[in-house]
């Protein structure tokens, strides 16, 4: 298994990958909150050089994470890593101290009754896409991150740069990430989670529209003119917004002791 790296000194935080991308998608943002935490980079299954092997349902994505760092650390998941760091905190309550959701969602397709996704033809369109040509299907992803974001075209460029950085994902994890995006829905979990939630969304993410904040418990900040990825194009903004929750909820329990 491919270790976590780990970076700096502090409480345990795990940063958890999107869809297609390694841990070295985190290297800037990584060594800023270095400063502060005990960062470790995992991987998720079959991205960045790991094999594929295992369970490919969001239950063994979560344990094949939950199993590689500290028992009692914070979560910091980025889109598909959000998801897998939610159904963590569900399933393994005591391991999970609390979650940083950054372009995150309990439910990324549409519903009757959840407006605030995309529609389920997205990624139907990506996994036909898929099984056709992995790289273009990638390519097309990365685009849709950055779509309508400030900075848009050198967004795309630091993506595309980040993801020919690392190994080329596997295709059986590429298929397994886009059904869990697909019909992954944990709303109903979210009242009963014990752990804090701070969720970061991008003003004009249009993966997971900023309106998602208004249905979700926790506390929550957008960062303006920011798109999927906003710790991307707008660092400093998201360093301290996430820097000062996390060091706010330290601080309580301190004084609580």
């Amino acid at each position: 298994m491919l270790k976590p790296e780990i970076r700096g000194d502090g409480p345990d935080l795990v940063m958890v990958h999107g869809w297609g991308m390694h841990p070295g998608l985190w290297s800037d943002w990584a060594g800023c909150l270095a400063a502060d935490f005990r960062v470790h980079l995992v991987t998720l299954p079959g991205h960045g050089g790991r094999d594929a092997a295992g369970g490919a349902q969001l239950d063994d994505w979560s344990a094949d994470i939950a199993d590689q760092v500290p028992d009692g650390a914070w979560w910091l998941g980025w889109s598909l890593g959000a998801l897998v760091a939610l159904n963590a905190a569900r399933r393994q309550p005591g391991r999970v101290r609390g979650l940083v959701l950054v372009a995150g969602t309990p439910r990324f397709v549409t519903a009757p009754d959840w407006s605030c996704a995309v529609d389920a033809t997205v990624f139907e369109q990506f996994a036909t896409q898929l099984r056709q040509d992995v790289n273009r299907t990638l390519a097309r992803f990365l685009s849709l991150q950055v779509r309508g974001s400030e900075g848009a075209s050198e967004g795309l460029r630091r993506l595309r740069s980040q993801l020919t950085l690392g190994p080329c994902p596997r295709e059986q994890a590429l298929s397994a990430g886009l059904q869990l995006l697909q019909h992954s829905d944990l709303r109903a979990a979210l009242p009963r989670l014990r752990a804090p939630l701070f969720w970061l969304f991008g003003e004009r993410d249009t993966l997971v529209p900023a309106a998602v904040s208004r249905q979700v418990p926790g506390s929550c900040a957008v960062i303006a003119g920011a798109g999927h990825a906003p710790f991307l194009s707008h660092p400093q903004a998201c360093s301290a917004q996430v820097s000062q929750w996390l060091l706010q909820d330290e601080r309580s329990r301190h004084a609580a002791v």
